[in-house]
């Protein structure tokens, strides 16, 4: 390929359908605007609806949305949530794992009542989506599986060690997939959000010593905002990524560095 041949094409999401689970709040709905704005159509399974509020944002930008609601972990909703998407658009060209939950306890506390919730939803149901939707992407021999993990990732965690064990365990799938998909020209990629200004940060951002803490922890010194997360979001579920494969991207301000 010639140089000359890039262009900004590369980053175009027309015609593509994506899913995005739990993409009508908080960061998943960034996910969703972010591939609406690219041009793709969305499907967004999530425990409830938000009045159509997301529906709006994305139609809005001349894209179709599908809500459904569905519980990821409970049996056959992965596959329902695929084939609903590729009855309702044609295909599914792009999966993004973005539902996730974080119970809290510190470590004598946290039984397995937490652990099993987290387990399922931020671990197994991100591989039962993913199985399905590998019947479609490998014989169309192309797709985009967007997973997101976490600082926790990398790191250790304070009062949640089952968010900390999941979210390691999706850089590891990460990377599994990655190895058995890139030869059908699937792409298996994660997003590594940092500290983000979200409604389940807000009581760490209202406490000023708490604040102070992660500030100084962040070389950019802010918090990120949710729109900081789209530009990553449409690299990865682009053609412009294509060669891009197993990777585990932070967007941390620099968090990991500190």
């Amino acid at each position: 390929m010639e140089i000359t041949e890039f262009n900004r094409d590369f980053f175009s999401l027309d015609g593509r359908n994506a899913i995005v689970t739990g993409g009508n709040t908080g960061l998943g709905q960034a996910f969703s605007l972010a591939l609406a704005k690219a041009g793709a159509n969305v499907f967004v399974p999530s425990v409830a609806d938000d009045d159509g509020m997301t529906r709006k944002l994305i139609e809005a930008e001349g894209r179709r949305m599908e809500f459904l609601e569905a519980d990821l972990t409970r049996p056959g909703v992965p596959r329902r949530i695929i084939e609903g998407c590729v009855d309702a658009f044609g295909s599914v060209d792009i999966l993004v794992n973005s539902a996730g939950i974080c119970n809290i306890a510190d470590v004598e506390s946290f039984d397995r009542a937490r652990w099993d919730p987290m387990v399922s939803v931020n671990l197994t149901a991100p591989f039962e989506l993913s199985h399905e939707a590998i019947r479609f992407m490998v014989p169309q021999r192309s797709g985009k599986i967007i997973n997101i993990a976490s600082m926790f990732s990398f790191l250790g965690g304070q009062w949640s060690p089952a968010y900390a064990a999941t979210k390691h365990g999706i850089a590891g799938f990460t990377k599994a997939y990655c190895d058995e998909l890139a030869q059908h020209n699937i792409q298996v990629n994660a997003i590594a959000p940092g500290y983000f200004a979200t409604r389940i940060t807000e009581e760490t951002r209202s406490d000023p010593e708490a604040n102070r803490r992660v500030l100084e922890h962040i070389p950019a010194g802010r918090w990120g905002d949710v729109a900081d997360l789209m530009g990553a979001t449409v690299f990865l579920a682009s053609r412009a990524s294509d060669y891009v494969n197993g990777h585990v991207l932070p967007v941390d301000g620099g968090y990991l560095v500190r």
